[in-house]
């Protein structure tokens, strides 16, 4: 089976494409690093459609998901966004753990498996 990648640099590729398999790289807000809670989610599952898109798939063939968030006391502002954007009957299986991430302005960081 062929690999795809895409926006591959020295240190990771944000997207990779294996077979029928989408893997996603730990997304984290582009422009709205530094906001709330709800303002980064919203970047980071709007940059997570496009990802998809590129890969030839979308939200509703989602396998996975693991959140990372700095606070648990932002769970609930987080998953509004999330209930919000996943697709109704495709929820993916999912983890969310507090964690400590590459930057203070990031307080989430999202990371998926798609099928195609």
């Amino acid at each position: 089976m062929t690999i795809q990648r895409f926006e591959t640099g020295p240190r990771m590729s944000q997207v990779v494409v294996h077979g029928n398999t989408v893997y996603l790289a730990g997304v984290v807000a582009s422009n709205a690093a530094g906001k709330s809670v709800t303002e980064q989610t919203q970047d980071i599952l709007a940059t997570i459609d496009s990802h998809l898109a590129k890969a030839g798939t979308d939200k509703s063939k989602l396998l996975s998901a693991t959140i990372y968030i700095t606070d648990m006391k932002t769970f609930g502002d987080m998953n509004k966004v999330w209930d919000g954007w996943v697709s109704a009957g495709n929820t993916p299986a999912r983890a969310t753990v507090e964690a400590k991430l590459a930057s203070p302005q990031y307080n989430v960081e999202i990371m998926v498996v798609a099928a195609k």
